[in-house]
């Protein structure tokens, strides 16, 4: 039989030690009235936490917002990094009424400044009232790769949670689709870190938004200096109550494929991995 590589050793050795302390502790809170999360529930968070965890499961923490257009992906590695250590720096307080703060374009014509919702349950949105999406953001140069497109025209306010919600923020009951077409709202976004990563998050929201809870959702393009494409995407919510809490920043990457981020033009690149 082979031998085994030290390292991965003292990885296991350390997953293992994690989890006895892990028993140790629930046992000792089930004695004493504590938690009532099961012990498979946090025997996964903890070896999560020493493997690295899924593709949605931050793998490492950034101290501030400001070192985010620093950070460079690598191919192999988790494409979601936690911000603040997981948790928003929103105030509850600043939740007064219903309406989205849409941003101005910049002089690139970039969305870079965050957009906030201060959103409520009658902000889901009727997929089937969608239209065709027309707007190109800047960096838009759409290619397909073994038949799948590989951009999306992202949205900072997603379509199934600005029902209502006008052009100019402000809630209007006759409007009973999303926000679709608005240029303040979109940014050229890979087709993976839309529809595999962000979505997860806005899941998240719209299963707050429907058990009646009141969310403040800020979501911001991150670019670098003059680029045109986004470098990744920080998104961050908290509801009123404080059962939903995250803040995560999104690398803007696709499998197989790599960015020119300064035009948003891209080359074929089967060695670019992205961690599942």
């Amino acid at each position: 039989m082979p031998k085994r590589n030290k390292r991965t050793q003292t990885t296991l050795s350390s997953v293992i030690v994690a989890v006895l302390l892990v028993i140790g502790g629930l046992y000792t809170n089930s004695q004493h009235g504590g938690s009532s999360k099961s012990s498979s529930d946090v025997i996964s968070s903890v070896i999560n936490s020493v493997t690295g965890g899924s593709s949605n499961t931050p793998s490492k923490n950034v101290a501030s917002q400001s070192k985010l257009a620093e950070l460079d992906f690598k191919s192999g590695s988790n494409p979601v990094v936690a911000v603040n250590h997981n948790k928003a720096t929103l105030k509850a307080s600043s939740w007064k009424t219903n309406h989205v703060t849409y941003q101005n374009l910049d002089s690139l014509n970039r969305t870079s400044s965050a957009n906030i919702g201060y959103l409520e349950k009658r902000n889901l949105a009727n997929g089937s009232l969608r239209v065709r999406q027309y707007v190109e953001p800047t960096g838009w140069h759409q290619k397909f790769v073994d038949g799948e497109p590989i951009l999306n025209r992202g949205h900072l306010m997603a379509y199934s949670i600005s029902k209502g919600i006008s052009a100019n923020g402000q809630y209007d009951p006759s409007d009973q689709s999303g926000d679709q077409n608005n240029p303040k709202n979109l940014f050229t976004q890979s087709a993976y870190s839309n529809q595999q990563l962000q979505t997860k998050y806005e899941e998240m929201i719209r299963s707050a938004l429907k058990q009646n809870q009141k969310v403040i959702y800020e979501a911001q393009p991150i670019f670098r200096g003059n680029e045109l494409m986004a470098r990744g995407v920080h998104l961050q919510a908290l509801s009123t109550n404080g059962q939903l809490n995250f803040n995560v920043y999104i690398f803007n990457v696709q499998p197989k494929v790599k960015f020119d981020y300064a035009t948003g033009r891209s080359t074929i690149d089967r060695s670019m991995k992205v961690a599942e």
